[in-house]
């Protein structure tokens, strides 16, 4: 018994891959399920068949981490966001804009995600698409059509009808995947010979006109679209076409903050002032400290509120950090935290860092290095001034100016109402050790 070789052509148009997935093609996607088609021309055991659906469903569970990091968070691992879960539940549930703004790592993407699993409006869908690899206006079209039709449906029989009625003029690729966490991907390939700009853009008012209901779209890595060639033009393309819609709001939060603040905060932009701006602030020690104990205790081991504190201080409280400090002073611990085992989880967390912030430490001029001491040294403004020249110069004050400009593009310092600031906490950490 074999699967089907290669790929196979549907009538109509959609192009079935099975990759390197060991399982054979599972769907016609004009008659249902049809025995003949399932395992090739040989008979299948059923044996057979119950131990790849056990291996599926074996692979697919997910073990409950103590600490999550590095990637978004959900189920019992999501801590506080209380307020901000509400506020933005209820703008997507009314339909109002929303422009989510925090530094790297505070777990907007996690917030998100919690707030779409909330919504159990069966009028509302939410399409969630992440842009961070489109690099032109048209990968950009294509993620976000392949996101709105993936999202029409539960099984792929509705997504190829939903194509079928809205893109009648492309031939999507559907492709299964080794990934058990995902069952297939969508590839539509739309070329500007196919679909205007226009008629993509306005394709989620399209749907939520003719199905009655109502579309929140999240975009993450909104900021992608200031990178794109001739960006001015597609972001008024972009605002042109939305800011029409009735039936559908827009989510866009990103990780680069000076980034998403330029294209929403300045006035000259087309997305300026376009929805809610809800700026995303850290996780207050009161929530993190319970999470923290309960999770040490969960997995055997024991943390006084005193150290739980003390691992959310040295990271400023930043959610991912705050994770990732917590979970290697719980691998360095055998029974409780003490101040060895709390040590040497931050020595872990510098130690995993490391190579990252040389990269982005070793193309920087001595000045650009200077300012960056100045700042770790407790000093936020007043650069120009003779006594901190003399420490760490830096060159003329349009040098400054310069030197400014250069590391707020490189993110590594961020502009705040009482001055400059290192814009990562464990960098700053880091930074201190390293180059001071």
């Amino acid at each position: 018994m074999k699967p089907n070789d290669g790929s196979k052509m549907i009538k109509w148009g959609p192009k079935i891959e099975t990759g390197n997935d060991p399982l054979p093609q599972m769907l016609d996607l004009q008659n249902n399920i049809k025995s003949s088609q399932v395992c090739g021309p040989q008979p299948c055991e059923l044996s057979f068949f119950l131990l790849i659906f056990a291996s599926v469903i074996k692979q697919k569970k997910t073990m409950e981490k103590a600490f999550v990091y590095g990637m978004s968070v959900a189920g019992n691992n999501f801590t506080d966001r209380i307020e901000e879960t509400k506020r933005m539940k209820a703008d997507f549930e009314h339909g109002i804009n929303v422009i989510l703004i925090s530094p790297r790592r505070m777990g907007k993407t996690s917030l998100v995600k919690k707030v779409i699993g909330e919504i159990d409006n069966p009028k509302i869908k939410v399409v969630y698409m992440d842009i961070y690899d489109c690099r032109s206006e048209y990968d950009f079209y294509n993620r976000f059509a392949e996101s709105v039709m993936q999202s029409m449906g539960n099984k792929l029989e509705q997504v190829v009808e939903n194509i079928k009625q809205f893109l009648v003029r492309v031939s999507p690729k559907i492709s299964f995947s080794p990934d058990p966490t995902s069952e297939y991907s969508l590839s539509l390939g739309i070329t500007p010979k196919d679909y205007s700009p226009e008629e993509i853009l306005n394709l989620p008012e399209r749907i939520a006109q003719e199905k009655g209901i109502r579309l929140v779209v999240c975009i993450d890595e909104f900021q992608q679209i200031g990178e794109f060639p001739d960006s001015l033009t597609v972001q008024k393309r972009l605002r042109g076409a939305w800011q029409h819609h009735q039936n559908v709001s827009y989510c866009f939060f990103g990780s680069k903050k000076h980034l998403m603040e330029n294209i929403f905060q300045n006035r000259r932009m087309p997305f300026y002032m376009f929805g809610e701006m809800l700026h995303l602030d850290c996780i207050p020690t009161a929530y993190w400290v319970p999470f923290i104990c309960s999770r040490f205790e969960k997995y055997g081991k024991k943390i006084s509120e005193e150290y739980a504190t003390r691992i959310c201080e040295t990271v400023k409280n930043y959610s991912s950090y705050v994770q990732q400090l917590a979970w290697n002073v719980m691998a360095e611990t055998e029974k409780e935290v003490n101040e060895e085992t709390l040590q040497s989880g931050i020595s872990a967390l510098l130690q995993q860092c490391h190579g990252l912030f040389v990269q982005q430490t070793e193309g920087l001029t001595t000045y650009q290095l200077n300012f960056l001491r100045l700042l770790c040294s407790g000093v936020h403004s007043g650069f120009t001034a003779q006594a901190v020249a003399e420490t760490y110069p830096l060159g003329s004050k349009s040098n400054i100016d310069r030197i400014k400009k250069a590391l707020i593009d490189k993110e590594l310092i961020t502009l705040e109402k009482d001055g400059i600031f290192i814009a990562d906490c464990v960098f700053e950490l880091w930074f201190k050790k390293e180059m001071m």
